[in-house]
């Protein structure tokens, strides 16, 4: 049995410590990006992969995403975010905390990432009303990881108090 990570090295709990924050930057980097292409509403989520050329009065002209782009874009997705909440999951499941929320907190994001992700290519298929869906499961991943990375950060026991 892994032991807790209030009981590893000072070293290796400073490491992980980095970790998470830098993770966090990364992830939090990725939200920001979300937020800049209008992918925040219903609305300009479908725009974003389905485009807008049919509309002559917008600001900005956006053309559908290619089968490529969104094969790219759901692939590097799922395989990038699997490998950041099989991390935080594994460091999780190493805290003290109570085991429902232990494991809610360890599976959620990986149902979402398929929504998600799976959800925007339903969107480019055609399936527009799925963007609630990747909208709300956007959002749990979201908050997800947040409490996962502010557990695993009062677990570290960093600073003695």
């Amino acid at each position: 049995m892994i032991p807790t990570i209030d009981t590893w090295s000072y070293p290796l709990r400073l490491m992980t410590a980095f970790f998470l924050v830098v993770l966090s930057i990364g992830f939090f980097t990725g939200i920001r990006f979300v937020s800049e292409t209008d992918s925040t509403s219903p609305e300009g989520l479908v725009e974003h992969y389905n485009g807008n050329e049919q509309d002559k009065d917008v600001m900005v002209m956006k053309f559908k995403k290619s089968a490529q782009e969104m094969l790219t874009i759901v692939h590097t997705h799922i395989l990038s975010m699997s490998m950041l909440f099989f991390l935080t999951g594994f460091l999780l499941a190493q805290t003290a905390i109570h085991q429902r929320l232990k494991l809610f907190l360890i599976i959620e994001p990986f149902i979402s990432i398929l929504l998600t992700f799976g959800g925007l290519y339903l969107i480019w298929f055609g399936i527009e009303w799925f963007r609630y869906v990747v909208i709300f499961s956007g959002i749990a991943m979201t908050l997800a990881y947040s409490a996962a990375v502010i557990i695993i950060l009062k677990h570290l026991r960093l600073f003695k108090s």
